[in-house]
């Protein structure tokens, strides 16, 4: 996965696109109780209200605006030599 550009404040320019002048707010810090992983939701003020947005914190470090895949169990095949 490319994780450039991919930190909590560069998904936030990119999604919610504040201006220098915008207030930024962290709602929520937390922990999913299902499998332990981060998430922050992120609000900006505006004028005509304000506008909310969750980041989930992926096992690579980057941040995203939806939740990783939960791993499930797989079976594989696997052939012996003779």
């Amino acid at each position: 996965m490319d994780t450039t550009g991919k930190s909590l404040r560069s998904m936030v320019e990119k999604w919610l696109a504040p201006d220098p002048q915008t207030a930024i707010r962290v709602i929520q810090f937390r922990r999913m109780c299902s499998n332990q992983r981060r998430y922050v939701h992120v609000e900006v003020l505006r004028t005509a209200g304000a506008v909310g947005i969750f980041f989930f914190r992926h096992d690579d470090g980057t941040w995203c605006v939806f939740p990783q895949d939960t791993v499930r169990p797989a079976m594989n095949v696997c052939e012996r030599a003779a």
